[in-house]
């Protein structure tokens, strides 16, 4: 069988080629999901903790019974074994997914759970600036409404699908998404940072981002360098249009660079130091 051919579901191998799921799956029929997209450098994986702090937070916010394996943290066992079994020693994109059981329609019959754990190689096994910056702009064809769902890395993703096409037909590297008030909230698949002088600045969770761990992160790092941080005020247009930085982070790409958003173009100084620091923290 070939490598990177397997997928891990409840603990059971199995071929990703041959693998299904019941068409009564509550993640296909309701989005009743969540998921973590973790780094991992050989068999080491980047802020898993975090990872699984949130995870587990979104959990307790949908109601679902948190399985033993994934509270006591020893699922990253599991994911070390497939990564093993799938001969993926260098980078790696691993994506761990819990769904609520099938049963019930809207109303589900219990909160039990279900998880799949898939593996992927990616070119980085560090992180890495991009050499050519993003252009970027607004997305303001659907807002992203801000409540308790907001932060979560959920199934219920229509917003990024939608945010992915309008960036494809207009050819740019990313697009940025607002809230009802026309805040900034953040990327397609990343949270935003603004410099301005020595403020580092990024949208508040209370605007409705994704509680990103590489966002996460990269407030510590600013913190532990003397950068002033705003992470309470809301940010708009009016902030990127005067930036002299720009940059979005993930777990997976860590910090890419903004090259330019309409006529404003911006540097990466900041960016490019915040790697270096950001790869001795996570690769120690």
């Amino acid at each position: 069988m070939a490598v990177n051919s397997f997928i891990l579901y409840n603990g059971k191998y199995h071929s990703r080629n041959e693998f299904g799921l019941s068409f009564k799956n509550r993640a296909f029929c309701y989005g009743d999901a969540l998921f973590e997209t973790m780094h991992a450098n050989g068999t080491e994986i980047q802020f898993f903790d975090d990872h699984m702090t949130r995870l587990k937070y979104g959990m307790k916010i949908l109601k679902m019974e948190i399985p033993t394996i994934i509270e006591t943290g020893f699922i990253e066992k599991e994911i070390i074994k497939l990564l093993h079994k799938n001969k993926l020693y260098q980078g790696v994109r691993i994506r761990l997914s819990v769904y609520r059981n099938e049963g019930g329609k809207y109303t589900p019959t219990d909160n039990n759970v279900s998880y799949i754990i898939e593996t992927e190689y990616i070119e980085n096994d560090h992180y890495e600036l991009n050499h050519k910056g993003l252009i970027i702009d607004i997305f303001k064809g659907i807002k992203k409404p801000v409540n308790v769902f907001s932060s979560l890395k959920s199934a219920n993703a229509l917003i990024y699908v939608m945010a992915g096409s309008f960036a494809k037909k207009k050819k740019l590297g990313d697009c940025i998404l607002l809230n009802d008030k026309e805040n900034l909230v953040e990327g397609i698949s990343s949270n935003i940072f603004i410099v301005k002088g020595d403020i580092l600045s990024t949208p508040p969770l209370k605007d409705g981002p994704v509680a990103g761990i590489m966002r996460k992160q990269i407030l510590k790092i600013a913190d532990s360098n003397g950068l002033k941080i705003n992470y309470e005020d809301s940010l708009n247009e009016t902030h990127l249009l005067n930036a002299d930085e720009v940059f979005l982070t993930n777990s997976i790409s860590g910090i890419r660079w903004v090259l330019a958003y309409k006529d404003r173009r911006y540097f990466s100084n900041i960016a490019r130091q915040f790697v270096d620091k950001l790869n001795m923290m996570a690769f120690k």
